[in-house]
């Protein structure tokens, strides 16, 4: 809590967070105890605007969290098959949530996703010139990414909603199946393309800090710069298991045993860096957060 420049207390936050039973929620939780922060978690149904409205009521917050969304299971193939139901809670859900909270006077700060751009011929692969905020989205190829664009889109019009653009979430819990390294050590086959990514052990408390400084719009949320498939395996073969092996397919191959298309881009993270300089690029923040605490080979 902070102090007023009378010398009165500040107003203590309360965050109400959706997503208690995912990945993000269920850090956010974690993160606000050990920041000692007061949290509840939603219980209303994301389209359902009374429910969201009693979860206010009942909380009183002073920000909202959304970590709650469909990103289909087990990936995003899921959501081809289930165009309705990503629409109900990626879409309506989203929506109503951040029109309740634009009613109520309250910030939201919205978990979105990167995953609407792919490299071009104005963003080539390699070339270290990454998409803006402000860009127009170029990646539709899957239901998913498609909805998510749509909604970022009509966000837009919400002054009262930060959407960070998150990209292949990756923590340090390797055991989590949602983990990217996890993801990607467990695939019989693996592309090898570089990619703009999220360490969430350094970037989602940076988030917490996003919400106290009632920032809005549109952030990329990724460590600055890129890393391929390889260079994080490679890191795991040094760090976890020096026996570890892999084998590399093209674009072409991959499209064969999946249905949608998957993207790959840079995300330009210039505005985020000049908010919080001290934001590690990509590989650095692999080793501090991830490697390093999960090391199981010796130390050379």
């Amino acid at each position: 809590m902070g102090a007023t420049a009378n010398g009165s207390a500040a107003q203590p936050f309360k965050f109400l967070i959706y997503g208690r039973t995912g990945w993000i929620g269920g850090l956010l939780g974690k993160l606000c105890e050990a920041q000692n922060i007061d949290y509840v978690y939603g219980s209303g149904r994301l389209e359902s605007r009374a429910s969201l409205e009693a979860d206010i009521t009942s909380a009183q917050p002073t920000h909202v969290f959304n970590a709650a969304g469909v990103t289909g299971r087990p990936n995003v193939d899921w959501c081809e098959s289930h165009k309705v139901e990503t629409i109900r809670t990626n879409v309506v859900g989203t929506l109503t949530l951040a029109d309740v909270c634009r009613e109520k006077g309250l910030v939201l700060i919205n978990y979105a996703t990167g995953c609407i751009f792919e490299y071009d011929s104005e963003h080539p692969l390699g070339s270290g010139i990454g998409f803006k905020e402000e860009d127009t989205p170029n990646f539709i190829g899957s239901f998913y990414s498609k909805t998510k664009a749509m909604v970022e889109d009509l966000l837009k019009n919400y002054e009262n909603v930060c959407t960070l653009r998150v990209r292949m979430p990756i923590s340090s819990d390797l055991s989590n199946p949602r983990n990217f390294i996890t993801k990607i050590t467990k695939y019989e086959k693996v592309v090898n393309i570089p990619n703009s990514m999220t360490i969430l052990d350094e970037l989602l408390p940076i988030s917490i800090e996003m919400g106290k400084r009632n920032l809005t719009g549109i952030w990329n949320f990724t460590n600055p710069g890129v890393v391929s498939h390889n260079e994080i395996l490679e890191m795991y073969r040094e760090y976890i298991d020096p026996n570890f092996t892999w084998t590399n397919f093209t674009l072409e191959e991959q499209a064969k045993v999946i249905v949608a298309p998957r993207s790959n881009k840079e995300l330009d993270v210039t505005k985020l860096k000049k908010e919080f300089p001290e934001m590690l690029p990509i590989k650095e923040s692999l080793i501090k957060y991830v490697f390093k605490p999960n090391r199981k080979t010796p130390v050379a």
